[in-house]
């Protein structure tokens, strides 16, 4: 897919099967831009939601979406990022696909000139993806499979920001 720049350079969203190199994409983040003084990252990974302290228990985990559908979603949340923060760029790499525990789930990572815009719009747009982008989740444990619900906590996160979702 062709990177789409909503802000010139600086905004970029992607949704893809392969894994993604952190490093690179921060790198392209920044490219050379001598007005960023700060670039702020989160990375997501599959990890054992059912089961704490009992590693292993979940084999896979399988995400799926609307192709197009799921970037343009994605795609108005970072111009709202953009609306909200004072920020010079910023990525979304998803993947979907079967992924097994420890992999990369999401990158999102963020630019600006000083750090607290960059960890606010970081925070925002995950905050935001846990709840509204259209993905769909099914994990596989030794039980069976089964899709994985919404989360009353992550409405709640969204909340602090003025918006509301209703999806737990």
């Amino acid at each position: 897919m062709a990177p789409n720049n909503l802000h010139g350079a600086g905004a970029q969203v992607r949704i893809q099967e392969v894994a993604f190199d952190v490093a690179a994409e921060l790198a392209a983040l920044q490219a050379g831009d001598p007005r960023v003084g700060a670039v702020c990252s989160f990375v997501g990974t599959v990890r054992d939601r059912n089961a704490p302290g009992a590693a292993g228990s979940v084999q896979t985990l399988e995400l799926e979406h609307y192709p197009g559908m799921t970037e343009k979603s994605i795609e108005a949340m970072v111009d709202a990022a953009f609306a909200r923060f004072d920020i010079l760029g910023a990525r979304v790499v998803h993947r979907v696909g079967v992924l097994q525990p420890t992999e990369g789930v999401v990158l999102v990572a963020v630019s600006s000139a000083h750090r607290g815009q960059s960890f606010q719009a970081c925070e925002f747009i995950m905050d935001y993806l846990k709840t509204q982008a259209p993905f769909w989740k099914k994990e596989t444990t030794p039980e069976g499979a089964h899709w994985v619900d919404a989360r009353v906590s992550d409405d709640e996160a969204l909340a602090r920001w003025g918006i509301a979702a209703r999806n737990a």
